[in-house]
């Protein structure tokens, strides 16, 4: 009589799911530090209100982008997307009270 499953493959010998994706530990040693890429840079001379108001307009328009975006997806995807403008959001309050700190109101 047949067996309505079939037999499980044979295990090896090692069983680290790590070393059976080929994760190599000497990598993360020789692995130099990131150096961000000079092809765009912020001019030195531009002060930090600046700065805050450029990356609040950016964010702003970053979270705009997305939300109009979900719009056109459904299920997880749009989930995703609006959970990207959450996080956007947040960052946004985040710099706006950053600005408010340095320049109060009134």
């Amino acid at each position: 009589m047949p067996k309505p499953t079939p037999n499980p493959p044979e295990s090896s010998p090692h069983t680290d799911p790590v070393d059976d994706l080929g994760f190599d530990p000497a990598l993360l040693k020789s692995a130099s530090p990131h150096t961000p890429s000079t092809l765009f840079q912020i001019a030195p001379d531009i002060d930090t209100e600046t700065l805050l108001a450029s990356a609040c307009e950016s964010l702003a328009s970053a979270s705009i982008l997305a939300g109009d975006l979900a719009v056109f997806v459904d299920g997880p995807q749009r989930s995703m997307l609006l959970g990207i403008q959450q996080i956007i959001m947040l960052a946004d309050l985040a710099v706006n009270r950053a600005l408010d700190n340095l320049v109060p109101a009134g």
